[in-house]
């Protein structure tokens, strides 16, 4: 097994409540209520902020060039890629720089980048990669299973975009990236250092969970 199959395996259970979720349910079937979406977006907005200076530990860590400059096309990717999905729908829904700037993180949300963070900080380029991992792999999932599920969720008026975005070929080859990067890394390792990675791995999984749970009930 790869160390990407490993931590798969570590978290199918908690992934599975990801597609069963109504918040992700209701993205594929149209019927989630748009007040919660938005509460939804401005959160995630603010997260992606954080997602990218976890990458950013990643250039800084780093010692090799090739490296170096994966990190430094994740950060830009980040916030040049999958924050325009945002925008557009920010703008959508009348959501103003003047309030994102006013914004505060949710508790759930605060304490999932924290974490993240924590980890990039005393950790190395592996580390942060599967911080990161959670994240980036279980959204390409859940926006091929919506598309499988809901065949014209692509098409919906409203939630189409968010869907087409997670099934896009940009955000997929950019997961496909990390995954062979943490499996580069992580071959040969320890039984110690992967049992270390996958706890790191079902933490950030357990407040993926947390952050639809929170979306749902637009609980600060």
């Amino acid at each position: 097994m790869t160390l990407t199959d490993e931590l798969y395996e570590s978290v199918k259970d908690i992934w599975k409540g990801y597609h069963e979720h109504p918040f992700v349910r209701g993205i594929g079937d149209g019927s989630l209520p748009i007040e919660k979406f938005r509460f939804y977006m401005l959160q995630d907005y603010l997260y992606l902020y954080d997602y990218a200076k976890v990458f950013a530990l990643g250039v800084v860590k780093s010692t090799e060039p090739s490296m170096i400059r994966r990190f430094s096309y994740f950060v830009e990717d980040t916030l040049g890629g999958e924050m325009d999905i945002h925008s557009g729908y920010m703008e959508r829904l009348g959501i103003t720089d003047e309030e994102v700037a006013r914004a505060s993180k949710s508790l759930a949300n605060a304490s999932y980048t924290s974490y993240m963070l924590e980890v990039g900080f005393r950790g190395d380029e592996l580390d942060i990669l599967v911080a990161i991992l959670s994240c980036a792999w279980s959204y390409a999932e859940i926006g091929h299973k919506l598309a499988e599920k809901y065949p014209e969720a692509v098409n919906h008026p409203f939630y189409g975009e968010w869907v087409k975005g997670y099934t896009s070929k940009e955000y997929n080859d950019m997961n496909d990236e990390i995954l062979y990067l943490v499996n580069t890394l992580g071959d040969g390792i320890s039984r110690r250092r992967v049992e270390e990675l996958k706890e790191v791995f079902v933490n950030c999984s357990r407040y993926e969970g947390m952050f639809w749970d929170m979306a749902w009930n637009m609980e600060m």
